[in-house]
């Protein structure tokens, strides 16, 4: 049991980053970026290039990743959900654009570093084993607590920071924070530039541990999607809750259904229909209408 629940905590930290990103740039711009998932992938092989290649140290890496991911997130919102969402009527628009980003993504990251499944050395070798009761490699320990320690920066970040008041003010209600002073323009694209961040910084976080491959941006954005449909979609509080609770399901899920194959997501997904048709805005999400 404690097995389980230190797995689920490990992975509910990653998750939780992930969402986090996605539900900001939701809640900012009313958005679904489906490309979440390639900057996730996109991160993972800056990471693996700077630390796996060049043989940097793993923070600068990890910094390298971050950077990247923060000016292309920054680049498109400038340059290509701005002039979309100011010129068309039709929310379509943006995920149709959404999309087609994550398409280009693909196609880019296939180009460049290939199809075949990229790894890097541990950041710290060596197992914790207490009484067999928790058998955990220290390198996980590490990244679970740096990203335990990267949640609540966010949360303090959004809560005292000038930049993150703004960032909730225009997350609440747009019109009133322009009213008010806030510049959208301005905030929207840091906010989309620090979603897209977080989902660079967990790429390269975890490409020690799980590596990476050109193919898993589909399934990691899925991931998210479903995070967020558990917290709330637009909620922070939730994201968080919601990347814990996958994480948890995904834990208990492949160590209680092991034996009877690989049927943990089916599961997931089934119970996550059925709670959605009970409370359709999650558990921490205003109801629509």
């Amino acid at each position: 049991m404690i097995q389980v629940l230190a797995n689920g905590l490990y992975l509910g930290g990653q998750y939780a980053l992930i969402a986090l990103g996605l539900t900001l740039i939701f809640a900012l711009m009313n958005v679904l970026n489906f490309a979440h998932g390639q900057m996730y992938v996109l991160g993972g092989f800056i990471t693996y290039t700077v630390y796996g290649r060049l043989g940097l140290p793993f923070i600068v890496a990890l910094l390298a990743s971050a950077i990247t991911l923060a000016l292309l997130g920054a680049a498109i919102e400038r340059f290509l959900f701005r002039p979309v969402i100011r010129r068309s009527f039709r929310e379509e628009s943006t995920m149709l654009l959404a999309a087609a980003i994550a398409f280009f993504l693909d196609a880019i990251i296939l180009l460049l570093f290939g199809e075949k499944q990229r790894g890097v050395p541990k950041i710290i070798n060596g197992v914790l084993n207490l009484n067999f009761q928790l058998v955990m490699p220290y390198d996980r320990i590490l990244i679970g607590v740096v990203a335990i320690i990267l949640i609540l920066a966010f949360i303090l970040y959004m809560q005292r920071s000038k930049t993150g008041r703004a960032l909730r003010a225009l997350a609440q209600d747009r019109v009133a924070a322009q009213l008010m002073g806030v510049q959208v323009d301005r905030y929207s694209m840091i906010g989309f530039a620090i979603g897209a961040m977080l989902a660079g910084i967990v790429g390269g976080l975890l490409v020690s541990i799980t590596g990476v491959s050109s193919g898993i941006g589909g399934p990691i954005s899925i991931k998210a999607f479903m995070m967020v449909m558990i917290g709330g979609a637009g909620v922070i509080s939730g994201a968080i809750a919601g990347g814990f609770i996958l994480g948890m399901l995904e834990s208990v899920g492949l160590s209680v259904l092991h034996s009877y194959g690989d049927i943990t997501y089916l599961v997931i997904f089934a119970s996550l229909m059925v709670f959605l048709s009970i409370r359709p805005q999650g558990l921490m999400g205003k109801p629509w209408g």
